[in-house]
């Protein structure tokens, strides 16, 4: 029964999990680094990993939310993400191979392979790259609720964006 169902939240990791772009100016003394009580190679996957707080693992599994990877970090972030964070295996969006006359027209590539994956269900995106185009769009062909969160890339995910995700899932459960 899709009611019974919980709601997606679609994750990407470059600029929502691995904050970029930040000028010494707006960050003085640059990105703040973690270690992680995971395995050296996870750390040696990619420089920028220690630049994920290991504490979104647990925050993100306690949202009321199926978590599903939408990034094109694809079965690499079940392999270094995912452990450096705490997580299970998730799955993942498969993306296809050319988005480019949605690019043309300003639509996110991934917004309707996420409208797909989604199948009317609720869902929330999380992603550095959303624009009212994105909303737009979903607003007019999906049939469930949605909420697309545009993350600061040079901040990460926030605690203002925990408190606001987590009320839209609590919300949108509660409903289910």
């Amino acid at each position: 029964m899709i009611g019974s169902e919980l709601p997606l939240l679609f994750l990407d990791v470059d600029g929502p999990l691995i904050p970029f772009g930040a000028t010494r100016e707006q960050l003085p003394g640059g990105y703040p680094t973690y270690e992680s009580g995971h395995t050296p190679q996870v750390r040696d996957a990619n420089p920028l990993i220690t630049r994920i707080n290991p504490a979104h693992g647990p925050r993100l599994m306690a949202l009321p939310c199926e978590l599903v990877w939408a990034t094109t970090w694809m079965t690499d972030a079940n392999e270094c993400i995912a452990p450096w964070l705490g997580l299970p295996e998730l799955p993942l969006v498969h993306w296809p191979e050319s988005a480019d006359e949605d690019e043309r027209h300003g639509l996110h590539w991934k917004t309707r392979p996420l409208v797909s994956r989604a199948a009317g269900r609720p869902f929330a995106w999380l992603d550095d790259e959303i624009t009212d185009t994105d909303g737009a769009w979903v607003e007019a062909h999906h049939s469930g609720p949605a909420l697309l969160c545009r993350i600061d890339p040079r901040r990460g995910i926030t605690d203002e964006d925990y408190a606001d995700l987590g009320a839209w899932l609590r919300m949108q459960h509660g409903h289910g």
